[in-house]
């Protein structure tokens, strides 16, 4: 069975950091990439932070410079690491395979709160 396994989320203070960590259970797809996408209450989902096939990464401009997206292939586990959390990070992130041939797959989500 198919999994994407994210785990980290939590409550901090804000200027505190988390570190997200996604675990990819069984063969998913051809990937041309891994990325975390977050949603906030009441507003849509946004493409936070990718890391293509070859090693690319990309941020969205809110989060440069605080978080760092980062593969383990051995352990088959994607990371994100927030550093320098504000009370607008505050989201349900999701882990999600992105897909050559097949339609992207998205983990459960993870919850991170960030109080003021």
């Amino acid at each position: 069975q198919v999994q994407l396994v994210e785990s980290g989320g939590g409550s901090v203070q804000a200027g505190g950091s988390l570190k997200l960590s996604c675990a990819a259970a069984g063969y998913i797809c051809n990937l041309r990439g891994m990325a975390w996408y977050r949603q906030a209450p009441g507003k849509e989902r946004e493409l936070v932070s990718s890391s293509s096939s070859i090693g690319n990464t990309g941020y969205a401009d809110s989060v440069k410079g605080r978080f760092s997206i980062s593969r383990d292939r051995a352990k088959n586990t994607l990371y994100l690491q927030m550093n320098t959390l504000q009370p607008e990070d505050t989201a349900v992130y999701y882990c999600v395979a992105l897909c050559t041939y097949t339609s992207d797959y998205w983990g459960q989500g993870t919850q991170v709160t960030v109080s003021s």
